[in-house]
């Protein structure tokens, strides 16, 4: 069969991504996701998107990571079918959606996509890290010379030494200005150090607001790929954050059509 796709892109954070509202895309195939974000046999890609219809929402958001397999939230990726959406004509300005881990708000303007995430309202402290989930489990660490750190390595050894075999995602994090820090990120599921992840760019403002490294409720974040944005508000008289808000760029690479096994 022959499929049409499209490449999204935010800060660096690839995904190929499909319009599955007629239920073209064979889902049950991890083989075809995998091949599809190889980067030598197949797209190439850190993850794969599809976007499907729902009845109580614009669309449905259900993503794969790039080892084939469907995974819990991915921030850039959903700032990126915000503007495949909008460029579908699906929504303009504003939409409503649903992925794995419930209802998300989104608005965009231009090529910036602002998307509310989940409120987070446990945050645990281990030592020398904090652990949060934000729609996808992430630990958070602060590292001096993050641009010179071996993500890779020591990534590896945190997300199945600490974590077991479900695993974390792992962010290095280092303090660049107040209220701006740089941030480098192993990903499970793609087994490797990502350009930005979207969840951990937001686990990382909210722990370090936690922890007192940041006080505004707005914190900038750099990544490999660019930079990126999040606001969000304290809970009143409790742990945790609500009002939570991703803020960067999600641009259209490129289109076209692959060969597949049908």
């Amino acid at each position: 069969m022959v499929l049409k796709f499209y490449k999204y892109q935010g800060t660096g954070n690839d995904f190929v991504v499909i319009d599955n509202r007629e239920q073209i895309f064979p889902s049950d195939k991890n083989e075809l996701v995998s091949f599809l974000c190889d980067r030598r046999f197949g797209i190439g890609a850190d993850g794969l998107i599809l976007l499907e219809n729902d009845d109580a929402t614009d669309f449905k958001m259900v993503y794969y990571n790039s080892d084939g397999n469907q995974s819990t939230m991915c921030g850039n990726g959903g700032r990126c079918i915000v503007a495949f959406a909008n460029h579908l004509g699906i929504i303009t300005k504003e939409t409503s959606f649903v992925a794995v881990d419930g209802l998300h708000k989104a608005k965009i303007e231009d090529d910036v996509v602002s998307l509310q995430m989940q409120d987070v309202n446990d945050l645990k402290e281990k030592t020398n890290s904090l652990f949060l989930n934000t729609g996808s489990p992430h630990h958070v660490q602060l590292v001096d010379g993050v641009k010179d750190f071996d993500v890779r390595k020591e990534g590896e050894r945190l997300r199945y030494g600490v974590y077991g075999k479900e695993g974390s995602n792992i962010n290095f994090v280092e303090r660049i200005a107040d209220e701006s820090f740089f941030v480098r990120t192993y990903e499970r599921g793609v087994e490797d150090e990502t350009l930005s992840c979207g969840t951990g760019v937001t686990a990382v403002a909210l722990a370090m607001h936690h922890s007192g490294q940041a006080n505004s409720n707005t914190v900038a974040i750099t990544t490999p790929g660019g930079k990126l944005e999040v606001s969000f508000l304290k809970n009143e008289g409790k742990e945790g954050y609500n009002e939570i808000w991703l803020t960067g760029a999600a641009q259209l690479v490129f289109k076209g059509e692959i060969n597949v096994k049908s």
